[in-house]
């Protein structure tokens, strides 16, 4: 990206690549993953956009071709996931090898380049931020997303009730019958009632938050006494195009739900936002929280769409229009 504002500026572009340092790894890549903070940040709407010319992409996966002379613990011909902060839409790139984790025997480089960012995303907001217990009523937005489906699997695991929610009523088959979510809503102009409908009885103890504006409002309102909120997205202020809105956007941040601070002792519920560009810098607690995901062993990433390296544009624009189910990966041309 020359510079961000318009996706349309995204262009291939070659360039020498040197050596990897000594500390780092050179992997040939062979698919990424595509995550809405790089749809953000190609719109210059996201606040950690790299300032002036810019690879985007967060997650890849390939094989290592080159060490440098302190790495000890990765091989050359190793199968590797990564995360990076931006320049992941490459097909070389040399990475501190502290930020790449060998890939499962039998995860595909498409699974292995979707898991990272949406995993660790699910993980840090359940068990880190929303401490799950067993026996808890949990509200998850963009079900049928790489973090709602890989959070409702974590949610299963630590024994919660999962209510999924969904924009598009083609993606409730594979909910309920791949992803065993225990009740489903297609979000409407009624949501608050379809939610009150799909709670019944139960309280709801947590929020998986993405969506923002009436929705995050009728979420909040619903949330019981020491329910937790964990707002890690804005999907209601993503652009179909490829440059936003901002007359538009301004509209939306004008009528956003405000929570007020001074009534959130009686109301006795927490709100709490976190951005995982900020574990970027914090690798120890990073490879930690990771090595949790894994050991939970809930499986491969459901990898819905497969693009190739040419038709990288394309990705990005079903991926914005919201008509995907599951992880969005482009391969690349080493593949």
């Amino acid at each position: 990206m020359p510079k961000a504002g318009n996706i349309r500026n995204l262009k291939e572009q070659s360039e020498a690549l040197p050596e990897p340092a000594a500390d780092e790894v050179q992997i040939e890549v062979k698919a990424v993953g595509l995550n809405f903070a790089d749809i953000f940040a190609m719109q210059g709407l996201y606040s950690a956009t790299p300032e002036g010319s810019f690879i985007p992409g967060l997650e890849f996966s390939g094989v290592i071709v080159k060490t440098g002379k302190n790495v000890k613990e990765r091989k050359v011909g190793e199968r590797v996931m990564g995360a990076t902060r931006f320049g992941g839409y490459v097909d070389h790139i040399n990475h501190h090898h502290l930020y790449v984790q060998p890939i499962p025997e039998n995860w595909s480089f498409e699974e292995g380049a979707a898991f990272a960012v949406q995993g660790l995303t699910a993980y840090y907001a359940l068990i880190k931020l929303g401490n799950i217990q067993a026996g808890m009523n949990i509200l998850i937005h963009s079900a049928a997303g790489g973090v709602g489906i890989l959070a409702n699997r974590i949610a299963k695991k630590m024994g919660a009730y999962t209510i999924g929610t969904v924009g598009r009523p083609d993606k409730v088959e594979y909910l309920r019958e791949d992803e065993s979510y225990d009740r489903i809503i297609v979000r409407g102009k009624n949501f608050a009632e379809q939610l009150d409908k799909a709670l019944g009885e139960r309280e709801l103890n947590m929020v998986m938050e993405c969506i923002g504006g009436d929705v995050l409002k009728a979420g909040w309102e619903r949330l019981s006494p020491m329910g937790r909120m964990i707002a890690y997205g804005s999907a209601s202020f993503t652009s179909h195009g490829a440059r936003p809105n901002k007359i538009k956007l301004l509209i939306k941040y004008l009528k956003r739900p405000r929570i007020d601070p001074l009534r959130l002792p009686s109301e006795n519920k927490s709100i709490m936002g976190f951005n995982l560009i900020w574990l970027y810098d914090r690798v120890a607690l990073m490879r930690e929280m990771l090595q949790g995901l894994m050991d939970l062993d809930i499986g491969a990433q459901h990898v819905g769409h497969v693009f190739e390296w040419h038709e990288m544009h394309e990705a990005i624009r079903q991926f914005q229009l919201g008509r995907t189910t599951g992880k969005v990966v482009v391969r690349t041309a080493a593949h």
